[in-house]
């Protein structure tokens, strides 16, 4: 029965892993906290029953299927999960998990984030809730700004205090993420909240959004009208939910005129580069030598935009895509690179590197440190191929549910390629090497996760020449 900074919890047994759930890092960030930075949970009589996961943040229902946020389910929404092999060992590696969801909407509850099998491999796995959507990133007068990112910055330190009560190492701490969770792994590299709180980092499929303070607030004043104006402070959390939705299905869609790129984005709200909690983008900080002593893997997956085309109900736009995104010349590379191609498919190509698929290079490019790059290329359907999201259920070996949704449950090769990712995932939190060569930006040498892998020399060449031109712009 662990004993952490805040009392004694108990927790349950899955197969020789010891798991604890919905423990407490933070105050509940309501009432006289809301939209404040979060502040540390409070101290517990007794044992606390660590046996089900706490309540999912604020967020709307966008996916097939999923049920509409509940405030009666509670708001006490800022815990942590552990699994661990040996709870009265010590010096076990690491892992903190950060959900994806365009910071939007996600929670530590969903299946595919079962650490047991990660577990297995011998490290401490943790997984965490923090705030999206309005709650977590909207640009309000008198918060902090990036509310979620402080919230992942206030459960890596609740590891650091704690992590060793379940047999794990607090100076070997990995933090890895995919989607939104990996654009936050690659914020926190670079946040002086966050510095020394981890060792090594993992960014899956980096997206490419950051904003400005400006377009941030002009989005929070859009969705106030909505609910007739006045302060965030005196909506409902499901209110402001509801506003973001609406606003985001209504207004953004072909409405570049007034709100630019989030028109492709489609999301309302991204980290927000404030000069403060997050002092400039990732990109730009660790070209200027920020983060170096992180250790990083990154990489992302070939067929990135394939899941997103095909829930889309209009045809592709392939020439205003390339005028709003793409560097000058992009039209004309991707014909090249792609000779045969239709303009759905270089439509796809274009919007997989310009939200995830180049920001993660070039976040490859301009890390100084230790750095690893990847690429999933094996597609186990030829519809949505390597898509957004597959190398989710693989890194957690959770693969009957998400690779189900991607026509991939019956693939003989699935539990080979989980296999894969599980061994150099936690071989990389153990020991900082996931088995291929570290990438320089001059030979740019990336290991393809396939049925057979291997280590190839810049396989992205003409896709990384092309938008090295601009780089990754915050967008204002």
């Amino acid at each position: 029965m662990p004993t952490i900074t805040t009392g004694k919890v108990s927790g349950l047994e899955d197969d020789g892993i010891a798991v604890f759930k919905g423990i407490p890092y933070a105050k509940i960030p309501f009432g006289p906290l809301r939209f404040a930075a979060p502040e540390p949970a409070d101290p517990w009589e007794g044992t606390l029953e660590a046996t089900a996961f706490g309540p999912r943040p604020p967020q709307p229902a966008i996916m097939p299927g999923q049920e509409p946020w509940d405030p009666a389910a509670g708001l006490d929404i800022l815990t942590v999960n552990v699994w661990t092999p040996d709870p009265g060992g010590s010096g076990l590696p690491v892992m903190v998990w950060l959900y994806g969801g365009a910071y939007w909407m996600g929670s530590a509850d969903w299946p595919e984030y079962d650490g047991a099998r990660l577990a297995r491999h011998g490290v401490v796995v943790v997984t965490l809730n923090y705030r999206v959507g309005m709650e977590g990133f909207a640009q309000i007068e008198g918060a902090p700004a990036n509310r979620g990112l402080l919230d992942q910055v206030a459960a890596l330190r609740w590891v650091r205090e704690n992590v060793a009560a379940f047999g794990g190492d607090p100076d070997n701490v990995t933090v890895f993420g995919e989607s939104a969770g990996a654009g936050s792994v690659a914020a926190l590299m670079v946040m002086p909240s966050a510095a020394g709180l981890f060792r090594r980092a993992i960014a899956q499929s980096v997206p490419g959004p950051f904003l400005t303070s400006e377009l941030a607030s002009r989005v929070t004043g859009a969705v106030m009208a909505r609910l007739g104006g006045g302060s965030p402070y005196e909506t409902t959390p499901e209110g402001l939910v509801a506003a973001s939705a609406a606003f985001a299905r209504e207004e953004l869609p072909g409405a570049s005129d007034r709100w630019g790129l989030l028109t492709h984005m489609g999301m309302p709200v991204a980290p927000v580069v404030d000069g403060e909690v997050l002092p400039d983008t990732p990109w730009n900080a660790l070209a200027a030598g920020a983060g170096a002593d992180v250790e990083l893997i990154v990489g992302y997956n070939r067929d990135e935009f394939t899941v997103f085309h095909a829930m889309a109900s209009g045809p592709p736009n392939l020439a205003a895509a390339l005028e709003a995104l793409a560097p000058d010349g992009a039209d004309a590379a991707y014909r090249a690179a792609l000779p045969g191609a239709s303009d759905g498919d270089l439509y796809v190509r274009l919007m997989s590197d310009w939200l995830f698929r180049m920001p993660s290079a070039l976040l490859a490019d301009a890390h100084h440190g230790t750095t690893y790059a990847y690429e999933l290329t094996w597609a186990p359907t030829p519809v949505l191929g390597a898509c957004h999201g597959l190398d989710v259920p693989l890194v957690f070996g959770t693969t009957r549910g998400e690779l189900a949704l991607m026509q991939a449950g019956g693939s003989p090769d699935t539990e080979a390629m989980s296999e894969q990712f599980r061994t150099a995932w936690t071989r990389f939190a153990a020991t900082g090497d996931p088995g291929w060569p570290a990438y320089d930006p001059a030979t740019a040498v990336t290991h393809l996760f396939d049925v057979k892998p291997s280590d190839v020399a810049d396989p992205e060449a003409a896709s990384r020449a092309l938008w090295s031109k601009t780089g990754v712009r915050v967008i204002g």
